[in-house]
């Protein structure tokens, strides 16, 4: 009986190991098969070094300052491994897999381990995978937890461990995990929660990022500060336990202050500029590869000027909210809401501030580029500068007096600021003291047709009507073309076109464009130097005596119809600045003028612009002569003409008063005065009498 139940016994495990050995064969065969499918439905690892991330494109400042950091769902910076700090890779090691540097891709004790909880748990609750496994994941495969996902995420693993080096594989997963944040990469978490490089991170630092892979949103420092340090207790614990650190190391490590860089409020630094060079990126590579291609974009920009630019406008604006007397009646503010500074090199045409509005973050629109506004008498300087290329000179005398011209639309009387006319002028008085009539009459006598082709080749390319009021502004202009214009008067007649990029590079540094400064002579450089020399006298004696500064300077102020703009367009042969002020909606604004607001804002920028810079005299004109004149005349001064009404004008050689006053002269003078006053006296009467 017994002998018979052996048997049975032994017959029965016969039967099961063969079962069991049936089985586990057809397991190994269906798994076999299962591996073999999906390794052909799987991507070749080979790829990986043809493979490029999207990287974060980087614009900086000429003064090395980072002006914004472009990127779309990923914000990645990549980093060779030798710019990581070693503290770090021990961290990320101990802490994600331990046994990294001995396996060939899986861990088996962490996957039975895994697997257990994940039984125990009755759902995936722990994922096992090694480093080479998670890089796989990340490159190549969906991040849900499924048995399918994991054997090809294991396939994948195998074969990049036997394609490249323990090395290469941290290097690539560094450079490839989440942080949080948009944040991909560990030179980009670096720089967002510590603000420092990678290579500089700190064991407390290290501990805390580490800590965070877990759960990037949910243990985010910036979010909750308390879950990170407990994540940062249990990396330091974890490499307690392991033996690389001493209980001392990990406690000094975890109470280290740790310095938690800001979130950046704005999207950009000076994020007028900055988002005028995205769009001119966007137009020359597309949208896709400016946000994703890792370009390194050197600007023209100098941030320590924008920065103060910036100041200068927001103080503009609080003293426009004053209170203030204003030709006898007390107005609660200068009633401006909008200000804005642009500043260029006219040697080079670079761009070295654009502090397009007061907030950018609640107004976007920027005023050195976007608004084509009246320039007022800022546009002048053309007109004069037709005149001089028709031979005048700026000694030439124009009657500022009362005029009426017939135009298409009917008479056109122009009229100066103060209701006054001041009777026989020459050119650069007239220009100094911006007399409306005198710049009509010369507009008249050179053609308007020829002021707007001086214009062109100065640089204007906004629409130009060639009409009688064309030098007050009629026309619409940007600040960025008017501030170039003058850039040409600041350069002796060369012009540059205006350049915010300096160069660009890709990811591997190789240059994709470099500007190129391309002078071009649009005008002679003698007439400018004449112009340059009248545009001084503006700042020296005459409307924008607000803005001098004690070098040679020039500049031109410019008021609109009803004060809705006020501008200043100043310069000196290094720099060339413009100011305004002003309201979107284009309502009046209490009383200011070009003279006031815009050339004090010119003057407290430039006070701190050109503190390095030397002072610089302009280019002297040539082939012109002095001569003393009667201001009433227009002749030759003598002895008889009287000191009151002498002056000393400049003429170009030839065109110069040939005549002396005489006491003819003198007395026909004296009798149309006098005709004159008694003209204006029987008017007087007639508007009493009526």
């Amino acid at each position: 009986m017994r002998v018979n139940k052996r048997r049975k016994l032994m017959s029965i495990f016969r039967n099961l190991f063969f079962v069991g050995f049936l089985g586990s064969l057809a397991g190994f065969v269906i798994l076999g098969l299962t591996v073999y499918v999906l390794s052909r439905g799987l991507p070749d690892v080979e790829t990986i070094n043809t493979y490029i991330p999207a990287e974060t494109t980087k614009i900086y400042s000429q003064d090395g300052i980072i002006l914004a950091e472009l990127h779309q769902e990923e914000n990645r910076i990549l980093i060779p491994i030798e710019h990581i700090s070693e503290t770090l890779l021990k961290t990320v090691v101990a802490v994600e897999d331990t046994d990294f540097y001995e396996h060939h891709g899986l861990n088996f004790k962490g996957i039975l381990r895994a697997l257990y909880k994940d039984i125990k748990a009755r759902a995936f609750v722990e994922g096992g995978s090694t480093i080479t496994q998670q890089l796989a994941r990340n490159l190549f495969l969906h991040k849900r937890k499924k048995i399918i996902r994991k054997i090809e995420e294991a396939i994948i693993a195998v074969q990049i461990e036997r394609q490249y080096t323990k090395t290469e594989i941290l290097e690539m997963y560094l450079n490839q995990v989440y942080w949080g944040h948009n944040s991909y990469g560990i030179e980009s978490a670096s720089q967002l929660y510590f603000g420092k490089r990678a290579e500089d991170i700190s064991l407390a630092e290290s501990a805390m990022l580490v800590g965070l892979l877990r759960g990037p949103e949910l243990y985010t420092p910036h979010r909750n500060f308390q879950l990170a340090k407990r994540r940062q207790n249990v990396v330091l614990n974890r490499m307690k336990k392991l033996g690389i650190l001493s209980k001392e190391q990990a406690s000094e490590a975890y109470n280290e202050e740790l310095l938690i860089s800001r979130r950046k409020k704005f999207k950009y630094k000076a994020p007028f500029f900055t988002e005028y060079v995205v769009g001119k990126l966007v137009a020359l590579y597309g949208e896709e590869a400016t946000y994703t291609s890792g370009l390194k974009v050197y600007t023209t920009l100098n941030y320590a000027l924008q920065e103060h630019a910036e100041t200068v406008v927001k103080d503009a604006i609080d003293i426009g909210n004053r209170e203030y007397w204003i030709k006898g009646e007390k107005v609660p503010s200068l009633n401006y809401s909008e200000a804005a500074i642009l500043a260029m090199d006219p040697r080079t045409g670079y761009i070295k501030v654009m502090q397009g509005g007061v907030d950018f973050l609640k107004n976007q629109f920027n005023h050195c580029i976007q608004a084509n506004r009246q320039p007022g008498s800022a546009f002048k300087p053309i007109v004069y500068l037709a005149a001089l290329e028709k031979g005048l000179s700026p000694g030439t005398f124009i009657e500022d007096s009362p005029v009426t011209f017939n135009t298409i639309e009917g008479p056109y009387s122009p009229q100066n600021y103060n209701q006054k006319f001041m009777g026989n002028i020459p050119l650069r008085k007239a220009l100094e003291r911006s007399i409306n009539v005198v710049a009509v009459k010369v507009n008249d006598f050179v053609n308007p047709k020829s002021v707007v082709r001086v214009a062109r080749d100065l640089g204007i390319t906004s629409p130009l009507k060639p009409i009688l009021s064309l030098p007050l502004g009629a026309n619409e202009v940007t600040m960025m073309e008017l501030a170039s214009v003058y850039g040409v008067f600041a350069n002796d007649g060369i012009r540059v076109e205006p350049a915010a990029i300096i160069r660009i590079e890709d990811r591997n540094g190789v240059i994709l464009y470099q500007n190129e400064v391309l002078e071009r002579s649009v005008f002679d450089s003698n007439l400018i130097a004449a112009l340059v020399e009248m545009l001084r006298g503006v700042v020296d004696y005459g409307t924008g005596r607000g803005a001098k500064l004690p070098r040679p300077m020039a500049g031109k102020t410019g008021t609109t119809t009803d004060y809705k703009d006020a501008w200043f367009f100043g310069f000196v042969p290094q720099m060339v600045c413009a100011t305004w002020v002003g309201n979107d909606d284009n309502k009046h604004m209490n009383g200011v003028t070009g003279g006031w607001i815009p050339a004090r804002m010119w003057r407290e920028f430039m006070k701190v612009a050109l503190q390095s810079v030397p002072p610089q005299d302009f280019l002297r004109p040539r082939k012109l002569v002095q001569r003393k004149v009667n201001w009433k005349t227009g002749l030759l001064a003598t002895n008889i003409s009287g000191t009151r009404n002498v002056t000393i004008e400049k003429y170009w050689r030839g065109s110069e008063p040939k005549e002396y006053d005489t006491v003819k002269t003198l007395r026909a003078l004296k009798q149309k005065e006098e005709f004159d006053n008694k003209e204006k006296q029987d008017l007087l009467k007639f508007f009493n009498m009526n």
